[in-house]
């Protein structure tokens, strides 16, 4: 690509990319100012999780429409949530870091797998038609995941 045209599309984008790089900087500042957990605090999570989880789960479940097997509860590094082919739920202890709302996302999220096993289109209408407001919590969660988590 010749360098005009690679320093015009920069210009047309150099909004989004100061955003982009300002994002990423607050991202990083915030990891610095990061928690770090101990064993105890890790038991508080989990036994928190295990007390907290099962009944969303299982009105969440009942709303949707769907059954599960095992909810499983630990400490991930990487992800909120996830179900298996076969109905088992794990959910991450850092979880009970979130406010409520998105803790009930998601459980919706993970439940709503038991119909869609993807993130399509018709997967993103059945977590809708429970959380109209899923993009919202979605982004939040994206936005404040270094705080929550051990990154």
């Amino acid at each position: 690509m010749p360098e005009k045209e690679i320093n015009k599309f920069l210009g047309e984008k150099s909004d989004w990319i100061t955003r982009s790089l300002k994002k990423m900087q607050e991202r990083q500042n915030n990891s610095a100012q990061k928690q770090e957990f101990n064993e105890l605090d890790i038991k508080v999570f989990v036994d928190k999780a295990k007390r907290i989880l099962p009944p969303k789960v299982d009105r969440f479940s009942k709303e949707i429409g769907v059954n599960y097997g095992r909810i499983t509860i630990r400490i991930q590094k990487s992800r909120w949530g996830s179900c298996s082919s076969k109905g088992n739920l794990n959910f991450n202890c850092l979880l009970m870091n979130a406010p409520e709302e998105i803790i009930d996302y998601v459980v919706v999220h993970e439940l709503c797998h038991r119909k869609e096993m993807n993130h399509s289109e018709r997967f993103w209408a059945e977590v809708e038609k429970v959380i109209p407001d899923y993009k919202e919590r979605r982004k939040w969660l994206r936005d404040h995941e270094n705080e929550l988590m051990m990154k």
